[in-house]
């Protein structure tokens, strides 16, 4: 089984920053792809931003030129660095990764986290 677990939310005010984390732990060779969604309150889940295993990023057009993710896969971790942060941004925060179990693997399975509050006040 593997767990995703998002950190790294919180209160800030407009202009500032933000570094969320998503730590997957059990069975993983490898994320094949990590993607950060939000969804704010009464609004649908949105895309923020996508990694790939080789690096390959994508990001919606809202948060392009102030947010960043990037992956250490050694550690299987996935990050969203958000800079200048308004309050359009506040919304809870999911991980998703799509993760290949071991080498021998012809399938690979997606898992979300539990989500972290991101609230940006101004």
């Amino acid at each position: 089984q593997v767990q995703l677990v998002e950190s790294g939310g919180g209160l800030v005010e407009v202009g500032g920053s933000l570094n969320l984390s998503c730590a997957a732990s059990g069975n993983i060779f490898r994320i094949n792809v990590a993607t950060w969604y939000r969804q704010a309150p009464g609004k649908q889940r949105e895309l923020v931003a996508s990694v790939t295993s080789d690096g390959t990023t994508n990001y919606a057009d809202s948060v392009k030129g102030r947010f960043t993710i990037s992956g250490d896969n050694a550690k299987n971790t996935v990050f969203l660095q958000m800079n200048s942060l308004t309050p359009e941004d506040t919304a809870v925060y999911y991980c998703n990764a799509i993760i290949r179990p071991s080498s021998s693997s012809y399938y690979s399975r997606g898992y979300w986290g539990q989500g972290t509050q991101v609230t940006v006040s101004s």
